[in-house]
This record gives C-alpha cells, sequence and structure tokens, in this order.
C-alpha cells in the first residue's frame, strides 16, 4: 500500500484534516458517502515526538484505504524533524504541513497560522521536515492578507523552492477563523503563479453552488472540504456524481455505521461521548425537532443511539440546508 509520490488527479475533491474528527471511523463513514481522498486528524509534532496523546489512534490507517495524507503541526524544527522520523516508520500517501490553523491552542504556541504570518521561520520549518521526511510534501494555508496578493505568493514561492509539490490555500486570514467571505482573488493569484503544482482551493465550500462558484472564481479543479461535510459526507457524491441528499433510511444507516466503528475503534463508552458530538452534526440542519439534537448531547450508548434514529423525523422536509428526501 506504499503512498510514495502520489498527488491528487484534476478534479480532485479532498477531505480536510479536521482535529478532533477525521478518525478512521469518521472517514470509513465519508467513503461510503463518496469520498476518496481524505487525511487524517492534525497531528502535533511535539506529541509524536514523545509518543504523548493518543497517536496511534490518529494516525491508524485501514486496510482499504488506497490514499491517505497526514498533516503534521508545530513551530519547533528539532521537534518537526524528530515528528519527521517517527512519521517515516509508517504508510501515508503525503505529508502536509499546516500553516493555517487558526484555534487559540495551535496559535499560542507559534503554530499553524501564526507560523504562516512568520514567513522566515515557517520556511525553516518546512525545510527541517523535507531533510529527513520520505514523503512528497505539501503545505496548507491561509492568505496573509485580504486584498494584497504578495505576502501570499511569497509563502507560496518559498515552500515551492523548499520542496512544496502541492499548495492548500484557504481563502480567509488567519482573523476570519471560519467566518466572512473567501478571497477569491488571492487564491487564483496562488494558481496562475504556481501552474506546475496542484493548488486546492480551501474554505467555505458546503453546497454544489459554493463548489462552483470556488471552482469558477479561482481557476482551481481541485477543493478541498472541510466544515461543509461536518455531518453531510453525502456532500462528496453530490460534488462528483450529482447525486441526491440522502433518503431517511439512508441518513439512519451512514449514522449508525459511523458510530459502530468509533465503537470499534475506541470502546462503547469513550466512543458514545465523542459520538455526541457528531451525532449532532449528522441532525443539524435537516429539520429534526430540537428535543431530539438535545437528547443527542447525552447519549451513553448504542442502544440509545438506535432508539434515536427509529424516532428521528423530520419536521419539516423542505427548505432546509441538508434536506432528506
Amino acid at each position: 500500500m506504499s503512498g510514495k509520490n502520489l498527488l491528487y488527479p484534476e478534479n480532485a475533491l479532498i477531505m480536510a484534516p479536521l482535529s478532533g474528527f477525521t478518525d478512521l471511523a469518521y472517514r470509513r463513514a465519508a467513503y461510503r458517502c463518496g469520498c476518496r481522498y481524505a487525511f487524517t486528524e492534525m497531528v502535533d509534532a511535539a506529541s509524536l515526538a514523545y509518543a504523548n496523546g493518543n497517536g496511534e489512534v490518529l494516525l491508524k490507517r485501514g486496510d482499504e484505504e488506497d490514499f491517505l495524507a497526514v498533516q503534521l503541526v508545530g513551530a519547533d524544527e528539532a521537534l518537526l524533524t524528530k515528528a519527521a522520523l517517527k512519521l517515516n516508520e509508517r504508510d501515508f500517501s503525503l505529508l502536509d504541513f499546516n500553516l493555517g490553523c487558526p484555534v487559540p491552542k495551535v496559535v499560542k504556541k507559534g503554530a499553524g497560522a501564526a507560523l504562516g504570518q512568520n514567513i522566515d521561520h515557517a520556511l525553516r520549518c518546512f525545510a527541517a521536515i523535507a531533510k529527513v521526511s520520505k514523503y512528497t510534501l505539501t503545505a496548507k494555508m491561509r492568505i496573509l492578507d485580504e486584498d494584497d496578493p504578495e505576502p501570499t505568493l511569497k509563502l507560496c514561492a518559498g515552500l515551492v523552492d523548499a520542496g512544496a509539490q502541492a499548495l492548500t490555500i484557504h481563502g480567509r486570514t488567519r482573523a476570519h477563523f471560519y467566518t466572512g467571505g473567501v478571497k477569491f482573488p488571492i487564491i487564483r493569484a496562488v494558481q496562475e503563479s504556481f501552474p506546475a503544482i496542484p493548488v486546492i482551493a480551501n474554505g467555505g465550500v458546503n453546497s454544489p453552488a459554493t463548489y462552483d462558484e470556488m471552482r469558477r472564481e479561482t481557476g482551481c479543479s481541485r477543493v478541498m472540504l472541510a466544515q461543509g461535510i461536518m455531518g453531510n459526507p453525502w456532500l462528496f457524491g453530490e460534488l462528483t456524481d450529482h447525486l441526491p441528499p440522502p433518503t431517511l433510511d439512508e441518513w439512519r444507516e451512514v449514522v449508525h455505521y459511523h458510530v459502530s466503528e468509533m465503537i470499534a475503534l475506541y470502546g462503547e463508552n469513550s466512543a458514545m461521548r465523542q459520538a455526541r458530538k457528531i451525532v449532532h452534526d449528522y441532525l443539524k440542519g435537516r429539520g429534526f425537532p430540537s428535543a431530539l439534537r438535545a437528547e443527542a448531547s447525552t447519549l451513553s450508548t448504542m442502544s440509545e443511539l438506535e432508539k434515536l434514529l427509529d424516532r428521528a423525523e423530520p419536521v419539516q422536509s423542505s427548505g432546509t440546508a441538508r434536506c432528506i428526501r
């Protein structure tokens, strides 16, 4: 299952690395709905270097995963080197370096989006990984200025010179997190400046309309999905194969399957605590009554989930962001 030198083809639709979400169970649910290119959760370099935390579960790869990328985050060159060497002992399709995560626990360490704003340090960190990694290397970043493409292009040029073979550009600045308009012209400037490598557009895609807009306005054929697929893995099939939204039975089947896979991964007690947010996402925006969503916040057994699914009936079947057929 060697993943060496695999990159994204034209029109690839990629599932972003989502911390706290894209474990093996999450990916398996997405594969059932049309996902083909996926990431592990974002992995912290220090935790991996010192074997702290739940790295084994984060990095677990299923036998059926023909393509699986891993993403590393950190801002210490020595720790990134150690983490990259640890990853060399495993088998992934490529290694991505995170320069875009805006959450406080990451940026307070100078990593993620904070590192992306410190171009010289970011390039030193990427070079440290490139020096020891066996993998094809890519990078994911946020735009650095909403109006002027030059800072973003400067970082991109340095990454490409250091060996990045693809770039994923989130079209919002660090300050805007996941809200506000995506700045298509900055992504387009990157796409036009680096035609020899895949440039993947990211940010705000949650429907066919926003997907078409992203491709049209940026010139990128490759798109990364993030929050738009949380609770809605059917979006992959909707965008790639023009499939309709799920029926209620199809919805129930995937939710049940997803949580079953979580139980296989973590055991029922731990899995059900984690599954509360997952089930809530599946319920969100589909017209289910608020009482059902509140009930999802207290799930503790698979039996309770099955009862919830049996009772799940939308109070409205149209006019919602994610309808049920």
